[in-house]
């Protein structure tokens, strides 16, 4: 978002830059009596409105690294930007059904609602076994302490009064036949499969957002690529009509309007392309996070194609 923003604030200052020219030639040119002050109206207007669309994109800008700087906990300096020759990569595989099948199995959300829905089967099973017999061991094991005297033989041998400590376990195998328990046991099996009926709507509704999020990514990187190409063809067209204007408007068969809308034609097309470039690189993130194949080396192979411009 910042970089389409600057792209966007670049943009405009060439056509500033641009207008500008076309204002000074048109007050120029009716100071010799070649045009009318029409034409230096016309140039005046569309300076001003180019004026103010950069002072929102100025403000655009600021919004979107506040932001960012938000994210990354500091204020960010000059950022990487696509080259212009930069091609972006389309998908591999390049079907659209690859890409869904991926979806299906490794997607985040689809995996998590598979385990919750694994999980709330287990607890139908669990829920049930309550009307299963149990067989459980038990044992205990104590110490008893007693105070004795002694008999006349123990008395003759010189041994007094004294204690005796005894030892005593016992192991068993404990047999329970659940017979009623007043409905507890079915209340849970209906709770459980409740439980489990829900989870699997839920797994469902994961399956088919991930579908639709995949399809919609690789739609998105795929007509991305195709703007792309629309966009730099308009540009070369633009720009040559841009320049057949100016030349028109020097030997006077062109007017000052024309030259205008010329420019404003050419900067548009340079904005709709930059943003075109960068919309195109995230749907193509957004593609891999939709299947689940979203790691870190695409973030690095996607960080390597920006660069910093030489000014």
């Amino acid at each position: 978002n910042v970089l389409i923003a600057e792209e966007t604030l670049i943009a405009l200052e060439a056509e500033r830059a641009s207008i500008a020219e076309q204002l000074r030639a048109a007050e120029r040119n009716f100071e010799l009596g070649t045009a009318t002050i029409t034409d230096t109206y016309e140039a005046q207007a569309r300076y001003d409105l180019v004026e103010a669309q950069m002072l929102q994109g100025q403000n655009v800008l600021q919004i979107q690294r506040d932001q960012l700087g938000k994210l990354i906990g500091m204020a960010p300096g000059e950022l990487a930007k696509l080259p212009p020759d930069t091609e972006v990569p389309a998908p591999v595989p390049n079907r659209i059904e690859d890409w869904v099948a991926q979806a299906e199995q490794q997607n985040l959300q689809v995996l998590e609602a598979r385990m919750v829905a694994a999980l709330a089967e287990r607890g139908i099973e669990m829920a049930r076994a309550g009307h299963y017999p149990q067989l459980s061991i038990v044992g205990s094991y104590g110490q008893n302490n007693s105070r004795f005297h002694p008999d006349s033989n123990q008395v003759a041998r010189g041994i007094g009064n004294g204690r005796a400590t005894t030892s005593s376990g016992t192991i068993a195998l404990r047999l329970e036949i659940p017979i009623f328990q007043g409905g507890l046991v079915q209340s849970q099996v209906r709770e459980a499969v409740a439980v489990q009926q829900e989870a699997r709507y839920g797994y469902d509704g994961s399956r088919r957002d991930a579908i639709q999020a995949t399809r919609a990514a690789f739609l998105g990187v795929r007509s991305g690529l195709a703007q792309i190409r629309a966009l730099r063809a308009g540009e070369a067209s633009s720009r040559k009509a841009l320049e057949a204007n100016q030349t028109g408007y020097e030997v006077g068969v062109r007017i000052n309007l024309d030259v205008l809308s010329a420019q404003e034609q050419l900067f548009a097309t340079q904005r709709d392309l930059a943003q075109a470039r960068y919309n195109a690189l995230l749907s193509s993130l957004e593609l891999k996070r939709a299947a689940g194949q979203l790691t870190l080396d695409d973030i690095s192979a996607l960080n390597q194609l920006l660069q910093f411009r030489t000014r």
